[in-house]
């Protein structure tokens, strides 16, 4: 029986004191490799602890854009050589420079160090702060190498996960287990959304929170097995307070993927046929929003 450590990182940032969140991130990975993780997840856009600038005060804005560091950074080729060094993949998460603006991005580095994939968060807060970033254009699914082979892995940040079609499409690419950076207030609400995104896929998911007071913890982790051979049972497989700190989830691979080759939800009973809807840029009232970005 093979079970995958996914540590959750819930921690509290430094702001824009980069090589300060740099030194605490390499501390917590070093403790979550102590606990046995196979992967440790921050929280969403680590470097500069989800700071985002006033849209209308341009010297906020052109400060903000300063901190926006490239894929070949110190900051994440710093975490590439820690992963090798700790033998696990680390989910590291930035402001990435872009043209146009940056993005709100995670490199998901496997144990050898190499960059896996690098996600751009589809579904920017265009209604808030966010409306600076550039929004990512795929989801991505990778083969993670772990101690017990590869593992299917794709990501989605802290807005996407409202959106039902974001762990579908990840699901469709073959993911096993998604990652997920957070970056607000988990209520009951998008915690049980986010329990609904394992259960109709049949998959795991992973979600890493700013503990309080910079967000409300309650970093969570699913792994999307909805019943047993006695009933129902609860996929809950940890649920964070408040309080910093590393939340570990082991999510047993035999078990997901004998439960997804036998159950009825997933890719098998699908009609896409009859979805066509669903890909129409068209919005009606009462959804018609200004700012809202295609």
């Amino acid at each position: 029986m093979s079970k995958l450590k996914v540590a959750l990182l819930q921690l509290l940032s430094a702001g824009y004191d980069q090589a300060a969140n740099l030194d605490k991130g390499r501390q917590y990975c070093r403790k979550a490799r102590e606990l046995g993780a196979d992967i440790a997840l921050f929280p969403e856009m680590w470097n500069i602890g989800y700071q985002l600038p006033d849209s209308a005060l341009p010297d906020q804005v052109e400060y903000w854009q300063g901190q926006a560091i490239a894929r070949d950074s110190d900051f994440v080729n710093s975490f590439r050589k820690l992963a090798w060094d700790l033998d696990m993949a680390i989910g590291v998460t930035y402001l990435e420079q872009w043209e146009g603006g940056p993005r709100d991005s995670l490199s998901l580095i496997d144990r050898h160090g190499e960059i896996r994939l690098t996600y751009g968060k589809v579904h920017t807060c265009d209604f808030d702060r966010e409306v600076g970033l550039t929004p990512g254009e795929y989801f991505y699914v990778c083969d993670l190498d772990t101690a017990y082979g590869p593992v299917k892995v794709g990501a989605m940040i802290c807005f996407d996960r409202e959106f039902p079609e974001s762990a579908r499409i990840l699901m469709l690419k073959g993911a096993e287990l998604i990652l997920t950076p957070n970056a607000c207030e988990l209520e009951d609400n998008r915690i049980g959304q986010f329990r609904a995104r394992a259960f109709e896929n049949m998959l795991g998911v992973a979600m890493a929170n700013y503990a309080i007071p910079q967000e409300n913890g309650r970093s969570a982790a699913f792994d999307g097995i909805a019943f047993k051979e006695t009933g129902s049972r609860d996929t809950c497989l940890v649920q964070a307070d408040g309080h910093e700190g590393i939340y570990v989830a082991e999510f047993d691979l035999d078990w997901l993927r004998a439960y997804r080759s036998n159950e009825v939800w997933g890719n098998a009973y699908r009609k896409p046929n009859r979805y066509g809807l669903l890909t129409s840029p068209s919005v009606d009232r009462p959804f018609v929003r200004s700012d809202a970005r295609r």
